[in-house]
């Protein structure tokens, strides 16, 4: 028994002194200011990151060999399995049952000749990337992103909206269990504006709706729903209206680092962002860009180029829609 028990000790020793001189997992707390409520669990978050690590640096070695279009690399997320991460990041609820109502119609395209390269963020027309933490309100950083766009041009003001406006009011979405960004147009025509991002910060959870019609920094008149899995009307829209929210699969999106991502088996609907552009790469790939509400230190600070021209991969033409916002005096 005393030799069992040695054992264990001197296997338990050892891990814990692989973990207290592995420099990519110290980096790797400090980064991201990672704290554990016991030696335990921090054991079990570094096997988890060694596990994650290796997935990474593999998929890395084929982007050197030219196999794959995107890197990987560690994050916020790399200490999390799987379904940890989808948990705390997925927050789409499907809206194929909305209602039509007369403030919504559908998007159609006109025949212009489009750019081959547009983005938004070069027109000053985007606020910044956010972070909505451990809570799934990504529908509602969608909405807002959305509107923020829409906002500036109309008004020509970039003014940051409240997603927690959002997370604590939408009464048909449903805080940080999930929404849809549509169905978040819908509640702010409801009650005539969203506050600003000021004067209603974020919280991470939802809380008591503290929603003030004197501080507005933003009215929504109607919305346009984009024929679903239509990627030239989505690439129509982002061109001549702006900005557009998408549901996507982000199931493997969570290392997504750099590059063009390219995922065949990408599609089903578990999170929403933003379009804000398109463009081709040197190499022929089409690519969207799209805005993530993961915070900076996820992808290209905080962006993401997603495969266009797939076969509307990862569901990002499936439910598509943008804000019609009210023109100031």
């Amino acid at each position: 028994m005393k030799l069992i028990v040695f054992v264990i000790v001197i296997a338990v020793s050892q891990v814990t002194a692989n973990y207290l001189l592995n420099e990519k997992w110290i980096a790797f707390k400090n980064n991201f200011e990672k704290k554990y409520a016991h030696i335990a669990e921090e054991i079990n978050r570094f096997e988890i990151f060694m596990e994650n690590l290796k997935k990474i640096e593999a998929h890395n070695e084929n982007y050197n060999k030219g196999l794959v279009s995107y890197t990987l690399g560690i994050n916020q997320f790399t200490d999390l399995l799987h379904h940890e991460f989808l948990k705390q990041t997925s927050g789409l609820i499907n809206h194929k049952n909305i209602l039509l109502n007369s403030n919504q119609t559908h998007f159609a395209r006109g025949y212009e000749e489009l750019d081959s390269h547009v983005d938004w963020r070069s027109k000053g027309a985007v606020t910044p990337v956010k972070d909505q933490g451990y809570c799934g309100s990504c529908w509602a950083f969608s909405a807002t992103g959305a509107i923020e766009s829409h906002n500036f041009i109309q008004n020509r003001v970039l003014v940051s909206l409240s997603e927690q406006n959002l997370v604590d009011c939408s009464t048909i979405n449903n805080g940080c269990d999930g929404g849809n960004p549509t169905l978040a147009f819908y509640d702010i025509i409801r009650n005539k504006g969203i506050d600003t991002e000021k004067l209603y910060p974020y919280q991470d959870k939802r809380g008591q709706c503290r929603f003030n019609p004197h501080s507005i920094g933003a009215s929504v008149s109607g919305y346009k729903v984009i024929a679903a899995k239509n990627e030239e009307d989505l690439k129509h829209a982002v061109a001549t209206v702006g900005p557009v929210s998408v549901c996507i699969d982000a199931s493997d999106l969570r290392f997504y680092e750099s590059g063009i991502y390219d995922n065949p088996y990408c599609s089903g609907l578990n999170h929403a962002v933003l379009v804000v552009g398109y463009g081709t790469s040197k190499e022929g790939l089409d690519y969207w860009i799209v805005k993530n509400s993961w915070g900076t230190s996820w992808g290209e600070q905080g962006y993401a180029l997603m495969s266009r021209n797939k076969n509307n991969q990862c569901g990002i033409a499936s439910q598509a829609s943008y804000p019609v916002v009210k023109k100031y005096n």
